[in-house]
């Protein structure tokens, strides 16, 4: 089994290509060992020590770490996802479930469905793949009086850039095709 790395643009977490898959459907954030209980993946590279966050993509994982130098953490890091695949363990157990679009309750006004529903759609089909591609996602989490407001995960989130790239790019995308969006904003 060979598993692919790259870096992504937050410099403590790196994105691991098993090149099989990993999640069917959906995605999964865990950012400490206790939310993990569902998943032997999970749980397997949190007793590597100094990873501090695991998300798991369609066919990749994104680990995040904390002061450890990545020299000393990525072999663990691959020995763990290694161990994973070779086991037979699902990566999911049952019960455990996968969230596709988000983990929390949604806010805005029923007259604002049909503007939620054009800024979902964008961010599903522009913003979405892209952020996947850097090991993360993106989630809506309210819009009112022209105001969005979205969730970084995985790779994203904590990220050094994700506040330019939240300010810069996808609020100008989403004032471009959405009129009525004046501001994007991060909430945790």
């Amino acid at each position: 089994m060979f598993i692919q790395t790259e870096a992504t643009p937050n410099p403590e977490t790196l994105k691991f290509l098993p090149g099989k898959p990993v999640m069917d459907e959906g995605v999964v954030d865990y950012t400490d060992a206790d939310g993990a209980a569902g998943s032997p993946l999970a749980r397997r590279l949190f007793a590597v020590d100094g990873v501090t966050g695991v998300f798991l993509g369609s066919d990749f994982i994104s680990v995040s770490k904390d002061a450890t130098p990545w020299p000393h953490l990525k072999p663990a890091v691959l020995g763990a996802i290694m161990e994973h695949y070779l086991s037979g363990d699902p990566v999911l157990e049952d019960g455990a479930s996968a969230e596709a679009t988000a983990d929390g309750e949604e806010d805005y006004l029923e007259e604002d469905a049909g503007t939620v529903a054009m800024i979902k759609e964008i961010l599903d089909e522009r913003v979405r793949p892209a952020v996947a591609g850097d090991g993360g996602d993106i989630i809506f989490r309210s819009y009112r009086d022209g105001i969005v407001s979205l969730a970084m995960r995985g790779a994203c989130a904590g990220c050094p850039s994700s506040t330019m790239t939240l300010q810069m790019g996808i609020q100008n995308l989403l004032k471009h095709f959405v009129p009525e969006v004046r501001e994007v904003r991060p909430v945790a």
